[in-house]
């Protein structure tokens, strides 16, 4: 028990440090920025820690007046929660939790749950730090989630808070990115090459899809691809919906040119597996450090197939455009070769969502035990198993009516994790995220998808098909090690579902035809989400080499994940209606009265050293370790 002295000295010293704990303090650097306006007054600064869970923001504005930062939803801003502050012309600073109680009304919150960390206004701008819990225990409080964050940003001329709409603005943000491009290695032998269309004549037309072939890098030796990014023509952005890049096999007969990818011509829709996708509102994206897209040797593909989706809904004519991704390759070998898999419901109008719907349910379905008949490329050489597969990203899909995706993982018949969710999607930003912690998937897994949708604005079903105002349900993994498979998708049984709504149908097509004679209400639309989900399914995988398995499976059940503890407050009043079912967790320090920071304060290194490490370190302590 030698060390035991020392170690109460350093229980010790934890415990009544004044320290600020995880939290960010007022000089440190923040991470993530982003302008929340057209005009670029309102700019937003973020950093958070995931294991304390606290986010730190530091807004800047323009004016002389108030700003307040918040998180609001989809629909309205009216119950969003806004943090105010500002300066007095005497010097004196002023700051509050509030939430709006109308579209420009704001009212104090009984708890106080932003700790302000610093306050400044000078001729030009007025800058506001604070701290926050990602949950803290009042209903006031938006969650900040995983998911799409609807920041609300709003600012005033004098220092009277009260909301206007033209100094009012809401950004969809994913304020919790995992890893910072700044924090991964750049190789100083970095070669670009730009895959793009080349002078193409977008179509008068609300929805084409153009696609044209082109070759890979030509290298002698083992390469990496390590990163990649939008290539977009000045003023086309809005036009260009998707850009996907699909590997071909070796022994592929390719076209050449720039046609319709589903059209006429079924040779330019050769080629499926994914490499890499960009889509309305992502921005560049590095993989990690130790995974790359291998090209330069025999079982790495030599040509692509690149997709460029255009809405051109005001039907402008004459716009030409040459987009594209532009790709960062290395010869500095990464550790894994990684690969995409494609996951969801079938992009075909056997997928339907009713009209009317405030919610709809659709699912797709993935077994993983047929990925043992197809190989990977270096299965073919050596002849082992496919191996297990690492998943460290992900990419999510629907067009207009989606509102929420989740990936959810099955073993031997068990729920076993949501692999990745956002409950809060947006259309207009879709971007390639990282996971919190690399997921493990085993052949013989099963994978669901399931998409949720709202159709309240539409008249008539909506059916599965590349348009916008189609819809998709896909989920796009980014893994390690590489394989051969492409794509796992599945739909439902149609004909059993039509039966199930009083239509007879003797094949799929009539099937689908029979969901425009349904009158859709919300018995009907809840007996057809039923329908779909207890129909039996069929499922597809797919090979870069276009080799097709089908299976069968049935829907699982999903177990909704329970939502952790929230954060206690750190001053003012918990109100009763505060209090939930999940509990409460303390927070860093709860203060009793309503106020501004004060580094006096218990810090969450602390509270979770001594909720877990204490007994662990003094068992190992006393066994002599």
């Amino acid at each position: 028990m030698a060390c035991a002295p020392p170690f109460r000295l350093l229980l010790l010293m934890v415990l009544v440090a004044p320290s600020q704990g995880t939290r960010l303090g007022p000089t440190s650097r923040l991470r993530y920025s982003r302008f929340l306006d057209p005009s670029n007054v309102v700019f937003l600064s973020w950093d958070f820690d995931l294991e304390a869970e606290i986010i730190t923001f530091e807004l800047q504005v323009r004016t002389a007046g108030w700003v307040g930062l918040g998180v609001t939803n989809r629909y309205t801003i009216v119950g969003g929660d806004l943090v105010v502050g500002g300066v007095l012309p005497d010097g004196h600073v002023y700051f509050s939790d509030r939430h709006l109680v109308g579209e420009d009304t704001l009212q104090e919150d009984g708890s106080q749950d932003a700790e302000l960390l610093g306050l400044t206004e000078d001729a030009v701008y007025t800058t506001m730090r604070f701290s926050r819990p990602f949950r803290s225990c009042d209903p006031h409080d938006q969650d900040i989630t995983s998911d799409t964050m609807r920041v609300l940003a709003a600012y005033g001329l004098d220092d009277t808070p009260r909301l206007d709409r033209e100094r009012t603005f809401v950004k969809s943000i994913f304020l919790l990115q995992i890893v910072h491009p700044d924090e991964l290695d750049t190789p100083e032998d970095t070669i670009i090459h730009d895959l793009e269309i080349t002078d193409f004549l977008v179509p008068e037309e609300d929805t084409t899809y153009a696609c044209t072939f082109l070759p890979l890098p030509i290298v002698r030796k083992k390469h990496h691809i390590y990163k990649f990014e939008p290539k977009l023509v000045n003023h086309n952005e809005t036009m260009v919906h998707h850009i996907l890049v699909y590997a071909c096999g070796n022994a592929s007969a390719l076209p050449t040119g720039i046609s319709d990818c589903y059209g006429a011509d079924p040779a330019f829709s050769l080629c499926s597996q994914v490499v890499v996708g960009w889509a309305v509102g992502g921005m560049s994206y590095q993989f990690p450090d130790d995974v790359g897209v291998s090209i330069g040797t025999p079982s790495d593909p030599q040509w692509i197939r690149l997709e460029v989706h255009y809405s051109n809904f005001r039907n402008l004519p004459g716009v030409r455009d040459s987009s594209g991704i532009r790709m960062y390759y290395t010869a500095k070998l990464r550790k894994y070769d990684m690969g995409v898999l494609q996951l969801g419901f079938l992009t075909f109008p056997i997928h339907f969502i009713p009209p009317g719907a405030e919610s709809f349910l659709s699912y797709g379905l993935c077994k993983t035990e047929r990925f043992e008949e197809m190989p990977s490329p270096l299965s073919q050489m050596n002849g082992a198993p496919v191996p297990d597969i690492q998943v460290y990203g992900y990419l999510l899909h629907t067009h207009l009516a989606g509102r929420a995706l989740q990936a959810v993982q099955y073993r031997n018949g068990t729920q076993l994790r949501t692999i990745c969710k956002d409950d809060s999607y947006d259309f207009n930003l879709q971007e390639t995220r990282d996971l919190p912690r690399r997921v493990e998937i085993k052949p013989g897994d099963e994978l669901l998808i399931e998409c949720h949708y709202q159709t309240l604005d539409r008249d008539f079903p909506t059916f599965g098909g590349p348009s916008t105002t189609n819809e998709m349900c896909l989920v796009f993994l980014f893994y390690y090690p590489r394989n051969n498979i492409s794509s796992c998708m599945g739909y439902p049984d149609i004909i059993s579902v039509a039966r199930e709504l009083g239509e007879e149908a003797a094949d799929s097509m009539e099937g689908m035809m029979a969901m425009n004679n349904i009158e859709w209400t919300p018995e009907s639309i809840r007996k057809a989400e039923k329908a779909c989900k207890e129909a039996q399914q069929t499922v597809i995988i797919k090979t870069i080499d276009e080799t097709v398995e089908n299976t069968t499976g049935w829907i699982p059940e999903i177990t909704p994940m329970p939502r952790g503890p929230c954060l206690e407050s750190w001053g003012g009043k918990v109100e009763p209606q505060d209090e939930t079912p999940a509990g409460f967790r303390a927070a860093p320090g709860a203060l009793s009265a309503v106020g501004t920071a004060t580094p006096w304060r218990l810090p969450m290194a602390a509270l979770l050293f001594g909720q877990g490490a204490f007994s662990w370190l003094l068992a190992n302590l006393q066994a002599g370790v």
